[in-house]
């Protein structure tokens, strides 16, 4: 199972309509039971999450290779409120620093800044 303080990549798996399993590997960052991840808004994770947020995390390597075949089952959702996404995205930067504020700056110089978004899971068996 990640331990999303200290895991610095863990494999998002998402849902398809049809029910396939799609897995990306991704930064996390938690906050008390809240998990955030920051992505692009028009990515096809953020499609299937608000077609479906049924969301499952395991500890992986920065290729997605898995560390352990140990699942955390989640429920995931859009954060569409600015203040909810600034809050998460501020968790983000705490862990990851200033490798995210250049992925930020990046964003920025590429016209994608706009299409930010955050993902907020929490655990189904809370």
């Amino acid at each position: 199972m990640p331990n999303c303080h200290h895991d610095r990549y863990v494999s998002l798996a998402t849902f398809r309509r049809d029910g396939r399993e799609v897995r990306t590997p991704v930064w996390v960052a938690a906050e008390g039971e809240r998990i955030f991840i920051y992505t692009n808004g028009t990515s096809g994770k953020v499609k299937r999450i608000r077609n479906n947020g049924r969301a499952r995390l395991a500890a992986c390597d920065v290729r997605g290779r898995l560390k352990e075949d140990d699942w955390l089952e989640t429920t995931a959702r859009m954060l569409d409120d600015p203040a909810e996404r600034d809050h998460g995205l501020a968790v983000m930067l705490l862990k990851y620093g200033w490798q995210l504020r250049l992925t930020l700056l990046g964003s920025r110089l590429g016209g994608r800044y706009r299409d930010r978004a955050v993902i907020e899971l929490r655990s189904s068996h809370a």
